[in-house]
């Protein structure tokens, strides 16, 4: 497997692989990793579909990608996924997709033409003091001490941020920063997370950083991703002849090891599940692959409902125990309690608000400064409660989320990262809350007024809470072989693919990575002749940086030390020269002709 970039390899086919003519897969798991590197299978791989099976302990196919009404509850979505142009193995796959929405277009194109008719964007990105706008004015309010701490981590290496907590290698000033505010809940980092994590973030996203305050740097879909992503993939592998097998739970999955260390042969043998209440499995020749996604960010999620808070289950997960059954086999195979170890920080806990009427909208609108029934964007991604205990975001995405929603219903997300702090108006921790009382407290930081409140919650409002113990797991620190690779080394029929598989070109906890390793994994273990795309390479981009750089300090030009007529001397070698006109683009340094605020400064005192 080797990586690729341009439209040379983007848009050719390549040839039957060898592998192709004898193989048969079989996958562990039915969310975006498996579903999509089944897909790869089958085009690139030229694998009959027939030889597919896709096994899932749920009855239905997506994994963390959800979105489904509950009769007795209402409508669930346990969190929702930000996308960027720069997704090539996502976009890779989905122009595949036919749509279900547009007769004759790919998911890809509707996603496309829905994105540059209603471009997203936030007009309220933070609140504070009940619904008021903390008026950031887009601004980072980064000093000079956490800007340096962000080009330190940025220049360090890998080796470097290995085991570490974003507290140890970030300061206080950077901390205390709109940028930290903006960044945290837009990914949900906490302080005790991952610093590699947050260096890799950086690295991926640098030609974002423009776009971060106010969310212009995001996509969505036009519903929710179950409806939007996972069903029109399933319906295409259905289509291929993809065998489901739901309610299947793999338990444990026999290798054969021949050698010692890293480089040992291995060899998947046996696939066990419990089917049905009764024990099975399958025995695995040489061309018969295993790919097992391991881990899982939604395991032992429960649903609360309007009188009933959300439980935090600690009992047994399945995806992880199958993870932990395997890396008992091999050290190559990872180690999971790295990220399942710790729930205390780990677990958040979101929640589907369905408004039943006009009066809470209104309330939305006056946020947002849109009509949240106009079908277009609405928040443009979420909405912050910078002074909120539980530190509360919610969103409002087009509405209706749901294709079956009613036409006067408004479907909002809300999420808290602190779960066990109590609330400003409840008095109730995030964790023990029903989900009248996450309303509440909702409403109480969108402005309604206090005497209208908790009628409001109960009357015009149903609400569904849901506690994910293991949410952030993949942002613990960890360090080099806490995570297998994709395809380990001396691996011979399998592979682990999700977002507990390492591979070192993107970062987790997005859609593109799940997609990456199910697509590295179909490639190596079939030998596809055709290049993984790479990485946007923008934190490799002077032109990227740059701007990032402009962002970062809000604008405000590089201060050049010494006096004015040396600056001057500096300012007339760069003018006319292409690094000249790169400073002077990004505005890091004044045009020629203008003066900097330094330099009006050192006129005063001449």
């Amino acid at each position: 497997m080797y990586y690729s970039t341009g439209n040379y390899e983007a848009f050719a086919r390549p040839r039957k692989p060898e592998r192709s003519e004898r193989a048969s897969a079989w996958f562990v798991g039915a969310g975006l990793a498996s579903m999509s590197s089944a897909l790869f299978m089958i085009r690139d791989g030229q694998l009959p579909g027939e030889r597919i099976t896709i096994l899932e302990r749920l009855p239905l196919p997506g994994g963390a990608l959800d979105g489904i009404k509950k009769p007795a509850k209402g409508f669930v979505i346990r969190g929702g996924r930000e996308m960027e142009d720069h997704m090539e193995c996502l976009w890779d796959a989905f122009r595949t997709v036919p749509s279900l929405e547009i007769e004759g277009a790919s998911v890809l194109d509707e996603f496309f033409w829905l994105n540059k008719d209603d471009p997203n964007f936030s007009l309220c990105r933070v609140t504070e003091q009940q619904g008021q706008d903390a008026h950031t004015n887009n601004l980072f309010g980064l000093n000079d001490t956490a800007q340096k701490d962000i080009v330190r981590i940025f220049l360090a290496t890998r080796e470097e941020m290995e085991r570490k907590r974003i507290d140890e290698v970030f300061s206080k000033d950077f901390l205390e920063s709109n940028f930290w505010l903006y960044w945290r809940t837009m990914f949900a980092f906490e302080e005790w997370h991952s610093a590699l994590e947050m260096k890799l973030y950086l690295h991926r996203f640098v030609h974002h950083i423009g776009g971060l305050p106010d969310l212009s740097a995001l996509k969505f879909t036009k519903y929710n991703q179950y409806e939007s992503l996972v069903l029109p993939m399933y319906r295409w592998l259905l289509d291929q002849g993809v065998t489901f097998h739901f309610d299947t739970q793999v338990t444990d999955i026999d290798f054969a090891i021949d050698g010692e260390g890293a480089d040992a042969s291995k060899r998947a043998t046996r696939i066990h599940w419990v089917q049905d209440g009764a024990e099975g499995g399958v025995d695995l020749g040489a061309d018969d692959l295993v790919l097992a996604t391991i881990g899982g960010l939604t395991e032992n999620s429960d649903e609360g409902d309007q009188h009933t808070a959300a439980k935090l289950d600690e009992s047994p997960a399945a995806g992880w125990a199958l993870w932990q059954n395997i890396a008992a086999k091999h050290p190559s195979f990872g180690r999971p309690e790295v990220f399942c170890g710790d729930i205390a920080k780990t677990k958040w806990e979101s929640a589907t608000v369905t408004t039943l009427d006009e009066r809470i909208p209104e309330y939305i609108r006056r946020i947002a400064k849109r009509d949240p029934f106009s079908g277009r964007v609405v928040t443009g991604g979420i909405v912050t409660a910078r002074d909120s205990a539980w530190l509360m975001s919610w969103t409002v995405n087009r509405q209706p989320h749901f294709k079956q929603q009613p036409a006067d219903q408004i479907v909002v997300w809300v999420y808290g990262l602190f779960v066990d702090v109590p609330g400003d108006y409840t008095g109730k921790t995030l964790q023990e809350s029903t989900g009248e009382e996450i309303t509440r407290e909702w409403l109480y930081h969108l402005g309604v007024p206090v005497d209208e409140i908790d009628g409001l919650a109960a009357e015009a409002a149903s609400c569904v809470p849901v506690m994910m113990p293991y949410v952030t797991s993949f942002f613990m620190p960890r360090e080099a072989g806490d995570r297998p690779a994709v395809v380990p080394a001396g691996a011979q029929n399998f592979a682990f693919i999700g977002q507990f598989a390492e591979t070192t070109r993107d970062c987790i906890f997005t859609t593109e990575y799940s997609v990456r390793t199910g697509m590295e994994a179909a490639y190596q273990l079939l030998g596809v002749d055709r290049g993984v795309p790479e990485v946007f390479g923008s934190t490799y981009d002077v032109r990227w940086l740059l701007n990032a750089t402009s962002r970062l300090r809000d604008g405000a030009e590089v201060g050049l030390p010494g006096p004015k007529f040396l600056r001057e001397r500096l300012f007339a070698k760069l003018d006319g020269t292409q690094i000249g006109e790169l400073l002077t683009d990004y505005a890091l340094i004044p045009e020629r002709g203008t003066t900097t605020k330094r330099e009006r400064t050192d006129d005063a005192v001449e």
